[in-house]
């Protein structure tokens, strides 16, 4: 408990500060996508979600967000939402330290609710117009809360890595990957996107995010899959 105070507060005291800032390099996306059908079978989808960054001298901010929902003839078979706040200080140009906040929520997953803490130690190892590459490495905690109101608090060990390969000028390729490991449960996400651009600062991009819990409650699926196809607008 101690340990989620202290990082909330470390994560969070930079951007109160922001308030007080001349008006700096703010930056982030805008994404929606919907897919609707109708007749025999009437289905409708949803997924959004938008970044927020701002970087100043040695210090870069993140907030994301998200949401999914899917039904067919008026039952949902799907809702998700995830909210997230990260926080890097640059040791030198290529090492930074970071603290991360992360909180998902599966209506229909094997858990209800997971929220994690960590802190830890980062490198760039490719910066350029065409490759990106960073990783991640750190510790923290995790509460989590499965579908039939079982609740469990762990230690975990974090890893994470994020790749992007500009291979033109109007479409890249991204990749991230995720690991928090407890002694109850080891969380894995693996996203892969590809994006192109339709016109000035709006893209279509399409993913594929694959998630993976190593212990799940008897009667529910250890892994489960994201396609989505969305608009994004970059600002």
């Amino acid at each position: 408990m101690l340990f989620r105070v202290v990082l909330i507060a470390l994560v969070s005291l930079p951007l109160s500060a922001l308030a007080a800032e001349d008006e700096g390099p703010f930056g982030g996306t805008i994404k929606f996508g919907f897919l609707g059908t109708s007749g025999n079978t009437e289905t409708s989808s949803l997924n959004s979600g938008a970044t927020l960054n701002y970087k100043k001298g040695k210090w870069e901010h993140e907030a994301t967000g998200a949401a999914i929902f899917a039904a067919e003839d008026d039952e949902t078979t799907a809702e998700a939402y995830e909210a997230g706040l990260r926080s890097r200080w640059d040791m030198t140009d290529k090492d930074f330290l970071f603290g991360r906040l992360n909180w998902r929520k599966d209506r229909f997953g094997a858990f209800d609710t997971q929220f994690s803490q960590t802190l830890g130690y980062g490198r760039r190892f490719m910066e350029g117009p065409v490759h990106t590459l960073n990783a991640e490495v750190g510790a923290g905690a995790r509460q989590s809360e499965d579908q039939f109101g079982v609740e469990s608090d762990e230690t975990i060990f974090f890893g994470g890595m994020d790749y992007k390969w500009q291979f033109s000028e109007t479409a890249a390729f991204e990749q991230t990957f995720v690991v928090e490991a407890g002694e109850d449960n080891t969380f894995l996400e693996s996203k892969s996107s590809v994006s192109a651009t339709l016109v000035g600062a709006l893209s279509l991009v399409a993913s594929y995010t694959v998630r993976n819990n190593s212990d799940v409650p008897a009667g529910t699926d250890k892994t489960d899959t994201q396609t989505a196809i969305s608009l994004e607008y970059g600002f």
